[in-house]
């Protein structure tokens, strides 16, 4: 019990806000983490990023018209991932300068919704909820439809998993086989955007590329097959979430007293240093299989 209370302060087995912020913060890791292996393999991080931050517009534009920002967040989503697909779809540079022009765009209504929110409504924290999330403030209304979302797009990654690797790999070759590859582009913007939605929803619109790419990077960097790496990320997405919710709850009794730390920039510390870690890990296994050069003698028998 000892190695418990150290860990887990009093109360938070017991807390009802904790129960909902791990049970939320488990569905978007895992989402995040599939769709997101799919984000980094296909070299669309910048397009994930984007579409995170323009959420923003959608969370802001949902709490002044006092609904769940989570609807806000996916509707905006849907909307930018199309944008960014339809305006730059077969040229890397296009899509770039398609994603740079939707996230100034977006970030410039979004700054203009922030502003009715905080000025003319009542709620409070508007900016930083949308922004930077609040986990704790996930209610177990919301938590239905989360699942639900995080179901529907888990089981699309699913039924399109070889067509996805396929073409995130290589459309030319995608297509040369058969694949209907604007149609398998769609379904994985649709993925995108529920995943990115349920990232804003936990860390907030401005961190949900963490959570997006941190764990796929790690996974794909600790493994090279693909499968592995999806339910790599997943689990440490997870990980995260939940090690972040640890530490946000204990940290209310850090200095300073009495005042709880974020869990968004928690759960995204610990994404970080998980990254570096798997770097660590990856040069050792590299000096472990490097090749000695001709007529070196080995350490161990030198």
């Amino acid at each position: 019990m000892g190695a418990v209370s150290a860990i887990f302060a009093a109360g938070f087995f017991q807390n009802g806000s904790v129960h909902a912020a791990l049970l939320a913060g488990a569905v978007a890791a895992l989402v995040t983490g599939a769709v997101g292996t799919f984000t980094v393999l296909r070299g669309q991080s910048f397009a994930g990023h984007a579409t995170g931050e323009v959420a923003a517009t959608g969370g802001s534009a949902a709490m002044l018209g006092g609904l769940n920002p989570l609807w806000g967040y996916l509707g905006i989503a849907v909307i930018v991932a199309g944008a960014i697909e339809a305006l730059g779809v077969q040229r890397p540079r296009a899509r770039d300068l398609a994603t740079g022009l939707v996230l100034g765009a977006g970030l410039g209504i979004a700054g203009l919704l922030l502003y009715l929110d905080t000025t003319g409504t009542s709620t409070s924290g508007a900016a930083v909820t949308v922004l930077f999330g609040s986990l704790f403030a996930v209610t177990r209304s919301a938590l239905p439809g989360m699942v639900a979302l995080g179901g529907v797009s888990l089981a699309l990654v699913v039924l399109t998993y070889r067509l996805q690797l396929l073409t995130a790999l290589s459309p030319d070759l995608a297509a040369a086989r058969g694949v209907p590859v604007r149609l398998v582009s769609l379904a994985y913007l649709l993925s995108l955007a529920v995943a990115v939605s349920l990232a804003a929803e936990t860390v907030g619109a401005v961190l949900a590329t963490a959570l997006l790419i941190g764990p796929p990077a790690t996974a794909l960097r600790l493994t090279k097959r693909p499968g592995l790496a999806v339910l790599g990320s997943g689990l440490i997405g997870v990980a995260a979430a939940w090690a972040g919710t640890v530490l946000a709850y204990d940290s209310y009794y850090w200095p300073p007293a009495g005042r709880s730390w974020p869990p968004s920039f928690l759960i995204v510390a610990v994404v970080f240093g998980l990254y570096l870690g798997s770097g660590a890990v990856q040069r050792v296994r590299g000096r472990r299989r490097a090749p000695l050069a001709p007529g070196a003698v080995p350490a161990a028998t030198a």
